[in-house]
């Protein structure tokens, strides 16, 4: 399997994710500044609602599974649904212990392999997950704002002199165009092709590293291109549109922890406002630097949510709200990795039919 998959370099990251989301965590203990306020908290937690959280947080492997699903029987004779619900777990577990989320898609690659489906085949499946999930956050939240939803938050936060709602609308706009770009690319890859190689033989009088980089893009979509034909059908496009739909399940754990954390808290909030403030979350943390966003997240999440969390309850809040995101499905995962460690790991080469 790729080096970043090995166990030595999972089990790093894991310990950098425990060491960095400590550090942040021992800053959000130090924002709540009250030590007794936090062990005064524990008794406001609400059981049922944490245990909702478990619930919730199992999204990561059936919605991030049955998207796979959906996607991989245009391209392969009767998948396994289960099979592919933990190669989605999995796929969810290497993006929290990798930079970036870099191992994301090389475990769910990898995962898939494990149930007898084809490298090229798992790739091309994965790529229009990650389609699915860009569509989906491109159309939901204009679509949310259209209707007048998180009007409320016009008049909250202060960053830079941005309200939260219009950082959400940056955010929004952000995965406005990669949607574009990616579609663009399915529809018309040759006409995107040809864009890419001109800029690069323009940049290349200047820059020849630049013009290299963007000859490896071009290439990128050529690649893409050819692995994707399968789905340029109606039969394809209707499989990507499920996949789309299902991605807001499939992502159920981020885009709801917060409203399930605040009432484990004992927190009452609008469930719009609440979703949309999430939403701005993940979309911020989606390409953070560390593993798993550690550190950022815990920062970050105290600061957006203060509109409705005290600063009392900030730590204990901070605590449910990473388990859902994060740390059940890092615990599951590590079991199931064991596993597969204990049983042997596979290789997997890339070009194999």
């Amino acid at each position: 399997m790729p080096r970043l998959l090995t166990p030595t370099a999972l089990r790093r990251g894991f310990e950098l994710f425990v060491v960095i989301s400590l550090a942040g965590y021992i800053g959000v203990f130090v924002y709540g500044n009250d030590a007794s306020g936090f062990i005064a908290s524990l008794a406001r937690i609400q059981w049922g609602w944490v245990a909702a959280g478990l619930v919730l947080a199992s999204m990561d492997w059936i919605g991030g599974g049955a998207r796979l699903w959906i996607l991989a029987r245009e391209v392969h004779p009767r998948p396994s649904f289960w099979g592919l619900v933990l190669a989605g777990g999995m796929g969810a577990w290497g993006s929290y212990v990798t930079p970036l989320q870099a191992g994301s898609s090389p475990m769910q690659v990898y995962g898939m392999r494990r149930t007898g489906i084809p490298v090229p085949i798992a790739m091309t499946t994965v790529l229009m997950s990650f389609i699915a999930t860009i569509i989906f956050f491109a159309i939901c939240g204009p679509v949310a704002l259209l209707f007048g939803a998180g009007e409320s938050l016009g008049t909250r936060g202060d960053v830079l002199g941005l309200s939260l709602l219009d950082l959400f609308k940056g955010s929004m706009g952000v995965f406005g165009i990669l949607g574009v770009l990616l579609i663009t690319v399915m529809i018309a890859p040759k006409l995107v092709s040809r864009l890419v190689h001109r800029i690069a033989v323009s940049l290349g009088r200047r820059n020849a590293r630049i013009a290299e980089r963007l000859e490896a893009v071009q290439r990128g979509i050529d690649q893409a291109h050819a692995s994707l034909r399968r789905f340029n059908s109606p039969r394809g496009w209707l499989a990507l549109l499920w996949a789309t739909i299902i991605s807001g399940p499939s992502h159920a754990n981020k885009l709801l922890a917060g409203y399930v954390a605040l009432r484990a808290v004992g927190i009452e909030a609008n469930f719009v406002d609440v979703l949309l403030l999430q939403t701005l979350i993940t979309f911020l943390l989606y390409f953070a630097p560390t593993p798993g966003a550690s550190g950022i997240a815990e920062i970050l999440s105290a600061a957006v949510m203060s509109v409705y969390v005290p600063r009392t309850l900030a730590p204990l809040y901070t605590i449910i709200w990473r388990s859902i995101l994060s740390w059940f499905t890092i615990v599951a995962g590590f079991v199931v990795f064991s596993s597969w460690v204990r049983r042997g790991l596979k290789a997997v080469e890339v070009g194999e039919a």
